[in-house]
């Protein structure tokens, strides 16, 4: 008779020849690229470093799991898309995983994993923020001459019990805010809030804490901070201005500032009339709402088209020309949302399932360090290939999601890739360029 498990799996004829297939391949890894994880993590330090702030109140005698592995297996997981703990029950015995957190045992459960992100206090908070900037001063072999903080904030839907789970109108969901602050595509901090709040609370007091920590590192560095109009409050601006920071932020639109554009746009719409041709043009004049301490320099870019006139306004202490404040320097404010997106998206971090908001938290930074991990990975190895500008999903399904067999013994682990991977030679390339010292 023939011998018949639950495994065994038919998937019709080819030819003269049945197709069966079963799950006894042996030790297989879907995920190769896990290796160029381990290297880019060996490089800079990152599990370490996040493993030396967190604090662990577990008996040594009976630790079997070090923290660091608990944090490698976590931020290398999140990297290759499992998003869950509970993928962690299958996880832990991969061959791959196993080898690239540096250990030929069994890795930590998925109970063990919970615990560690339920007992997460506000120093382990305050650590792993400090870690995100550390690494970025890290990354840099040269002091730069300018730094650009693009600040902004999104929203966490939240789906069950949470802790400071609050209504947000403008979103209509019950969620937590964010605030996130970015200097080109590195993250610097992830502040979790609840929602019911002004959008730009805590603002003020995360760019000072950045700022003076950017300023210890690199004390010539000219520091400029960025952000749309719900950023624009009093304390943020007048604080920039004591300690000779840069700021370019936006300003909503009142009745005052569509009178003072009114005799431009006037203009632009008799131009329309004449061409109908869209018109563009870019204007400054001195400003003060009744909140404000004195008058501030206001860039506005007007447009008027068929559908009627689209004015913006920004407010700034640059002596730039006002085409390049907008232009140039403004409008590059959407590539900090094209960075949140990417660490909400492709890296989990809205994921806020726990039921304590620390522990919440303590999952976001996670989602945020991995992004650091992969942000690392395409700077250090990814530079000159055609995977240099890709977002960390493409880099998961194209280079990191790659089949490899592991045969282990006593003298040395082989890991055999898939031979006929379509970006082997991009493979290869990050591979040698994170082996060289």
């Amino acid at each position: 008779m023939p011998k018949c498990t639950a495994d065994e799996l038919g998937f019709g004829r080819e030819g003269r020849r049945r197709i069966e297939a079963n799950f006894d391949g042996g030790s297989i890894s879907s995920d190769g690229g896990l290796m160029l994880l381990r290297q880019v993590d060996r490089r800079v330090g990152l599990s370490a470093a996040v493993a030396a702030g967190l604090h662990d109140p577990r008996n040594p005698d009976f630790i079997t799991h070090e923290l660091r592995d608990l944090i490698a297996q976590r931020l290398y997981g999140l990297c290759c898309g499992y998003e869950d703990l509970n993928d962690h029950t299958a996880l832990r015995s991969d061959p791959l995983m196993q080898t690239a957190v540096g250990t030929g045992e069994e890795l930590g459960s998925s109970p063990t994993l919970c615990r560690l992100e339920r007992r997460a206090n506000r120093a382990d908070i305050v650590a792993l923020n400090r870690v995100l900037v550390d690494q970025f001063i890290a990354a840099h072999t040269v002091a730069p001459k300018e730094l650009i903080l693009d600040i902004d904030a999104s929203d966490i839907p939240l789906h069950g019990d949470q802790e400071r789970a609050e209504f947000h109108a403008y979103y209509d969901h019950y969620c937590y805010l964010p605030l996130y602050v970015f200097c080109g595509k590195a993250m610097l901090a992830c502040v979790l809030r609840n929602s019911r709040i002004d959008g730009a609370k805590h603002a003020a007091a995360v760019i000072k804490l950045l700022v003076t920590r950017l300023r210890q590192a690199w004390p010539k560095a000219r520091i400029i901070v960025r952000g749309d109009s719900g950023f624009c409050r009093q304390r943020l601006i007048r604080w920039c201005e004591r300690q000779d920071v840069g700021y370019v932020i936006g300003v909503a639109r009142n009745a005052r500032l569509h009178r003072i554009a009114a005799p431009w746009e006037k203009r632009m719409a008799k131009r329309f009339a004449r061409t109908q041709e869209k018109q563009r043009s870019i204007h400054e004049f001195q400003y003060a709402a009744g909140s404000w301490d004195k008058a501030r320099r206001i860039v506005t870019r007007l447009e008027f088209g068929s559908q009627g006139i689209n004015p913006r306004f920004i407010v700034t202490n640059l002596d730039r020309p006002a085409e390049a404040l907008y232009d140039d320097l403004y409008c590059q404010r959407g590539e900090a949302e094209n960075r949140i997106k990417e660490t909400q998206l492709d890296l989990f971090g809205t994921r806020a399932s726990c039921q304590k908001f620390l522990a919440n938290w303590l999952r976001i930074l996670f989602s945020a360090l991995a992004y650091t991990l992969m942000q690392r990975l395409r700077e250090m190895a990814l530079a000159t290939t055609e995977l240099a500008t890709a977002t960390a999903a493409t880099i998961r399904v194209r280079l990191l999601k790659i089949g490899a067999a592991v045969i282990r013994n006593t003298r040395r682990i082989r890991i055999l890739f898939a031979s006929h991977h379509p970006l082997r030679g991009t493979f290869l390339i990050a591979a040698r360029v994170l082996a060289s010292p």
